[in-house]
């Protein structure tokens, strides 16, 4: 039976006792060459990554000046204090000519093979079918049509049962929380991926959108007279970064 793992550390220490996780400690930008790594280890079938180094670019990125790592004009509490911001980046320094570094590390192409979604699920290859038909039954499920399948579907029960989340009193997620004036997107190594885009994006998002003067049903695409989620993204972007 394939491993089955109790937190995002735990599959990454095993994928790198595997040989399937590099960690690259040579500094890489957020801007442009993050992407260009992630498109061709995908292409490739290549081992997960986690850029323990990632830098930001100032003179190629357009996040405003209080946007940026290391920024020397993010505020400061009333008493005089660093703020939560201040303190984050104050385990970050310089890097390259004109660089910057995030104080976070960025894991990409985790799920880049089917093994290693199987893993992450703790399933083999083989199982991935039937962990797709369990989920799509669970999402529209019939109810039995007699005792018998009603007794067979126990263990597909007993499975929905373990699916349901814990609430926890502490996690490590947790560890550090910002609010207020402390919560900037600017510190987050987000990535620019591709040349001309007016500023990093968060990808693959789950948007939903509808027009301001058409109704939208559930899962159709934008007309051409309307903007796109990626359009209206890209547009906000590029108001927040002038």
């Amino acid at each position: 039976m394939a491993k089955s793992f109790e937190s995002l550390r735990d599959f990454i220490a095993e994928l790198e006792k595997k040989g399937d996780l590099v960690r690259v400690k040579t500094p890489v930008s957020t801007y442009l060459e993050m992407t260009e790594i992630q498109t061709r280890l995908l292409a490739e079938g290549g081992p997960a990554v986690l850029f323990e180094n990632v830098v930001h670019e100032p003179n190629k990125e357009l996040w405003g000046e209080a946007s940026r790592p290391n920024s020397q004009s993010a505020p400061r509490s009333s008493a005089g204090e660093p703020s939560a911001r201040e303190a984050a980046l104050h385990r970050s320094g310089s890097s390259r000519d004109g660089e910057q570094l995030y104080c976070q590390q960025v894991l990409v192409n985790l799920f880049g093979t089917v093994e290693r979604v199987a893993a992450g699920m703790g399933r083999k290859p083989s199982e991935l079918r039937e962990v797709g038909e369990t989920l799509a039954f669970l999402k529209q499920p019939e109810p039995p049509a007699s005792l018998k399948e009603a007794w067979d579907m126990l263990p597909l029960v007993k499975t929905a049962l373990t699916m349901k989340p814990k609430t926890v009193s502490k996690a490590p997620c947790q560890e550090i929380v910002l609010t207020g004036d402390d919560i900037d997107l600017g510190k987050l190594p987000i990535q620019t991926c591709w040349p001309g885009e007016p500023a990093p994006l968060i990808t693959w998002p789950l948007v939903v959108t509808q027009g301001p003067s058409k109704h939208r049903k559930k899962g159709e695409a934008s007309s051409p007279s309307e903007p796109s989620a990626r359009e209206a993204a890209a547009h906000v972007s590029d108001s927040t970064s002038r």
